[in-house]
Protein backbone atom coordinates (compact mmCIF):
# COMPACT_ATOMS: atom_id res chain seq x y z
CA UNK A 1 0.00 0.00 0.00
CA UNK A 2 1.25 3.49 -0.73
CA UNK A 3 0.92 4.57 2.87
CA UNK A 4 3.41 1.85 4.40
CA UNK A 5 5.80 1.54 1.63
CA UNK A 6 9.68 1.13 3.20
CA UNK A 7 12.21 4.86 2.33
CA UNK A 8 15.42 4.37 1.61
CA UNK A 9 17.56 5.68 3.91
CA UNK A 10 15.02 4.67 7.01
CA UNK A 11 16.30 2.24 8.75
CA UNK A 12 16.49 -1.75 8.18
CA UNK A 13 13.43 -3.14 7.10
CA UNK A 14 11.87 -6.36 9.42
CA UNK A 15 9.52 -8.41 6.67
CA UNK A 16 5.86 -10.07 8.35
CA UNK A 17 3.55 -11.82 6.75
CA UNK A 18 0.87 -13.84 8.91
CA UNK A 19 0.61 -16.71 6.27
CA UNK A 20 4.18 -17.12 6.93
CA UNK A 21 5.75 -16.27 3.51
CA UNK A 22 8.17 -14.49 5.56
CA UNK A 23 10.30 -16.16 8.55
CA UNK A 24 9.03 -13.13 11.06
CA UNK A 25 6.97 -14.03 13.90
CA UNK A 26 6.33 -12.35 17.00
CA UNK A 27 9.09 -13.23 18.65
CA UNK A 28 11.56 -13.08 16.28
CA UNK A 29 10.00 -9.88 15.43
CA UNK A 30 10.41 -8.16 19.26
CA UNK A 31 14.14 -8.98 19.62
CA UNK A 32 15.12 -6.99 16.30
CA UNK A 33 12.86 -4.39 17.57
CA UNK A 34 14.31 -3.88 20.92
CA UNK A 35 17.93 -4.55 19.74
CA UNK A 36 17.27 -1.92 17.35
CA UNK A 37 15.84 0.27 20.28
CA UNK A 38 19.26 -0.25 22.56
CA UNK A 39 21.32 0.17 19.87
CA UNK A 40 19.76 3.57 18.96
CA UNK A 41 19.03 2.78 15.01
CA UNK A 42 16.40 2.95 12.98
CA UNK A 43 13.86 0.15 12.10
CA UNK A 44 10.88 -0.35 9.27
CA UNK A 45 7.81 -2.61 9.11
CA UNK A 46 7.40 -4.06 5.88
CA UNK A 47 3.72 -6.01 6.47
CA UNK A 48 1.75 -7.65 3.06
CA UNK A 49 -2.14 -7.90 4.09
CA UNK A 50 -2.83 -11.73 4.76
CA UNK A 51 -5.43 -11.31 1.98
CA UNK A 52 -3.19 -10.01 -0.61
CA UNK A 53 -0.30 -13.21 -2.62
CA UNK A 54 3.37 -12.15 -1.67
CA UNK A 55 6.34 -13.44 -2.62
CA UNK A 56 8.54 -15.63 -0.35
CA UNK A 57 11.65 -16.03 0.84
CA UNK A 58 14.20 -18.91 2.08
CA UNK A 59 13.94 -17.77 5.92
CA UNK A 60 10.64 -19.78 6.64
CA UNK A 61 12.06 -22.99 4.75
CA UNK A 62 15.51 -22.45 6.66
CA UNK A 63 13.76 -22.03 9.84
CA UNK A 64 11.64 -24.82 9.96
CA UNK A 65 14.71 -27.23 8.55
CA UNK A 66 17.53 -25.74 11.63
CA UNK A 67 15.08 -24.93 14.29
CA UNK A 68 16.54 -21.82 14.18
CA UNK A 69 14.36 -18.40 15.54
CA UNK A 70 15.00 -16.50 12.32
CA UNK A 71 14.00 -12.89 11.23
CA UNK A 72 13.44 -11.85 7.90
CA UNK A 73 15.32 -8.35 7.07
CA UNK A 74 16.68 -6.36 4.66
CA UNK A 75 17.62 -2.60 3.41
CA UNK A 76 15.12 -0.93 1.17
CA UNK A 77 15.85 -0.83 -1.93
CA UNK A 78 14.44 0.86 -5.40
CA UNK A 79 14.50 -1.99 -8.71
CA UNK A 80 14.80 -5.28 -6.54
CA UNK A 81 16.86 -7.62 -8.85
CA UNK A 82 17.37 -4.99 -11.54
CA UNK A 83 20.78 -4.59 -13.32
CA UNK A 84 20.63 -0.58 -11.81
CA UNK A 85 19.18 -1.92 -7.90
CA UNK A 86 19.44 1.30 -5.85
CA UNK A 87 20.00 1.38 -2.13
CA UNK A 88 20.59 4.28 0.60
CA UNK A 89 23.64 5.24 2.24
CA UNK A 90 23.01 5.46 5.61
CA UNK A 91 20.76 2.53 5.60
CA UNK A 92 23.96 0.15 5.15
CA UNK A 93 25.63 2.11 7.99
CA UNK A 94 22.83 1.85 10.19
CA UNK A 95 22.08 -1.97 9.45
CA UNK A 96 26.41 -2.33 9.96
CA UNK A 97 25.11 -0.97 13.74
CA UNK A 98 22.20 -3.23 14.10
CA UNK A 99 24.66 -6.35 13.58
CA UNK A 100 27.33 -4.83 16.20
CA UNK A 101 24.12 -4.08 18.64
CA UNK A 102 23.17 -8.17 17.82
CA UNK A 103 26.03 -9.30 18.47
CA UNK A 104 27.17 -7.70 21.29
CA UNK A 105 23.56 -7.28 23.06
CA UNK A 106 21.73 -11.21 22.06
CA UNK A 107 22.56 -12.89 24.70
CA UNK A 108 21.79 -10.75 27.68
CA UNK A 109 18.72 -9.71 25.96
CA UNK A 110 17.36 -13.25 24.81
CA UNK A 111 18.34 -14.37 28.82
CA UNK A 112 15.96 -11.61 30.13
CA UNK A 113 13.17 -13.03 28.32
CA UNK A 114 10.70 -15.90 28.64
CA UNK A 115 8.52 -16.17 25.36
Amino acid sequence: EKNHQPAMNKGTVIKTNNNQRYATNAETGFIIRELARRGGVPVQEFVVRNDCPCGSTIGPIIASLVGIRTVDLGISSLSMHSIRETMGCEDIATNIQLFKTFYSGFGDLDRSCSF
